[in-house]
């Protein structure tokens, strides 16, 4: 046999690299990564963020929408990833307040396009909407990956107080996908909710017809706790779901997932991150 060391470089290639013409798989996630709150005892950011850089990389996630995320969170997470991100500060349009920013891996994904709007009345500018109890906003990207499939992501975090604001939020998100993507256009709407699967909010968008929750569409069962929300409480068991990850007919879900990963009874974030594979 001549060189055998080649014959086995060209098959790796073969069998790893992307071919044209065939489906990508890739981990995508949601993680509310808390904001960097001085006051929170025991779980600073500056302990934190090694951990959730560690998750990210360990699961091999390769693009998620964070919520809370301040600038200089944000500046820390892509430092620590090599990853870029999009998104605009909840309070200006810039860089103040908090961020429902989307992180990506810039040599798995080119970006397209990105913008924000405010989940209010007047969505162009920051701005409080309906019984809110402060600004809320939506980040949105198109990508495309290396065989070429283009997808959309849109990332938010409703309202923790205005039931009215959630339940118009969802409308106005799904009014604003529909604007701007076209029907066989392969979407992601994602974020924290702040509500269960039993408040009208998230009925709105799985009534909708246009969006199935990823955690019923998953060929495996899903792994991990139900809860999403646990409080920084080791003793907790979290049983609430209010972070998701909504899909489009255009993508299939191959596995989900809620990642309780821990180091020392402690929890990166006080919300799991909801971590889903997909396939274009």
């Amino acid at each position: 046999m001549k060189n055998p060391t080649v014959y086995i470089i060209l098959l790796f290639s073969l069998f790893t690299s992307p071919l044209p013409g065939f489906a990508q798989k890739f981990n995508l996630a949601t993680y509310n990564i808390r904001f960097d709150n001085p006051g929170d005892e025991g779980n600073l950011w500056q302990d934190r963020k090694p951990k959730i850089s560690s998750l990210i990389n360990f699961h091999e996630i390769v693009l998620f929408g964070t919520q809370e995320g301040l600038k200089n969170q944000l500046e820390d997470l892509k430092k620590d990833l090599g990853f870029d991100y999009v998104g605009s500060g909840r309070d200006d349009g810039n860089s103040m307040g908090e961020h429902s920013a989307i992180f990506y891996d810039p040599s798995r994904f080119k970006l397209l396009q990105s913008g924000d709007f405010w989940l209010s009345e007047t969505p162009e500018k920051p701005s409080i909407g309906w019984d809110a109890a402060m600004n809320r906003i939506c980040t949105y990207a198109r990508f495309e990956t290396s065989d070429e499939n283009r997808f959309w992501v849109f990332n938010v975090h409703y309202d923790h107080v205005g039931q009215e604001a959630r339940k118009q939020s969802s409308k106005l998100v799904l009014d604003k996908i529909s604007a701007n993507t076209d029907p066989g256009d392969a979407v992601i709407f994602m974020g924290d909710m702040n509500v269960t699967p039993d408040n009208e909010a998230y009925l709105t968008v799985v009534e909708s017809k246009e969006f199935k929750d990823s955690y019923h569409e998953s060929q495996l069962s899903p792994h991990g706790p139900e809860g999403t929300f646990n409080a920084f409480n080791w003793e907790l068991l979290p049983d609430r779901r209010i972070d998701y990850i909504f899909i489009n007919n255009n993508i299939k879900v191959n596995k989900y997932g809620v990642l309780s990963d821990n180091y020392g009874k402690k929890y990166p974030s006080d919300h799991f991150p909801v971590m889903i594979q997909i396939q274009l």
